[in-house]
């Protein structure tokens, strides 16, 4: 993967945001486990939104199978996430609230994260 994300880069929708700082490729239990601890954080307040989506699907073959018989079942999905690509916006909470929200989620991620500010409108 090279290049860098020139759609999907800025906050739009929260007022705070998780940001990608390199090329991975994120399952789709990786969204929803970031999903569910920044949820259960703010405990139901504010807003959250998901900005990435598990769209392409991974192959895998069963263990110890022959070469050749064909291409493998798809196994689980993947977003293909490049750098400044937003991954998770949070609005109508504070700051800490915020800060701390998406700091658990970065730690479900397997890539360098940082956490952005975006403008201060109250989103509710």
């Amino acid at each position: 993967m090279k290049g860098i994300a020139h759609q999907g880069n800025h906050v739009s929708f929260g007022s705070y945001a998780l940001q990608a700082l390199d090329h991975s490729w994120i399952t789709a239990k990786q969204i929803e486990a970031g999903r569910r601890v920044m949820t259960r954080y703010t405990k139901g307040g504010g807003k959250l939104w998901v900005r990435i989506y598990a769209d392409k699907p991974v192959t895998q073959k069963p263990a110890e199978v022959r070469m050749g018989r064909g291409k493998g079942n798809p196994a689980f999905r993947v977003a293909v996430v490049q750098p400044c690509r937003i991954i998770y916006e949070i609005g109508g909470v504070t700051e800490n609230v915020a800060r701390e929200a998406i700091k658990i989620a970065a730690s479900k991620m397997p890539i360098k994260t940082r956490f952005l500010i975006g403008d201060k409108r109250p989103n509710v």
